[in-house]
């Protein structure tokens, strides 16, 4: 019997996100990569998009199953379709690596909520 994928899901509410990065400029640099914050600046609402990987990065933390939350250490960027992709550096690639898979995400977000679904598919 083989054990089911990893997954993970993250949901959060974006306002709460926005006031957050408002109360701490830095915040997004200790959360987010350069990647990750040139595609959100050119977008007209960042927060939206940054929460939508804010969740994508709590959903790869659980289903890598690591007890410490790595934030610089899974990157969400986009391809060159448009569409999300995860990159992993350090503990969480060396976690990946030795659950033998590769992670694939979805992202969403409505005007005020924002939520991300990852998988683990075989390596």
């Amino acid at each position: 019997m083989s054990s089911a994928p990893p997954v993970g899901i993250d949901l959060l509410e974006i306002g709460r996100l926005e006031r957050a990065l408002e109360r701490r400029p830095r915040l997004a640099q200790r959360l987010f990569s350069d990647c990750e914050r040139a595609y959100a600046d050119r977008q007209a609402r960042p927060a939206q998009h940054l929460a939508a990987r804010f969740c994508a990065k709590e959903a790869a933390t659980k289903a890598l199953r690591l007890a410490v939350f790595r934030p610089l250490e899974i990157e969400v960027c986009s391809r060159d379709d448009g569409s999300p992709q995860i990159l992993l550096s350090g503990v969480a690639a060396a976690r990946a690596d030795q659950l033998g898979v590769v992670l694939a995400c979805s992202l969403t977000h409505s005007k005020s909520t924002a939520g991300a679904v990852v998988i683990g598919g075989s390596a």
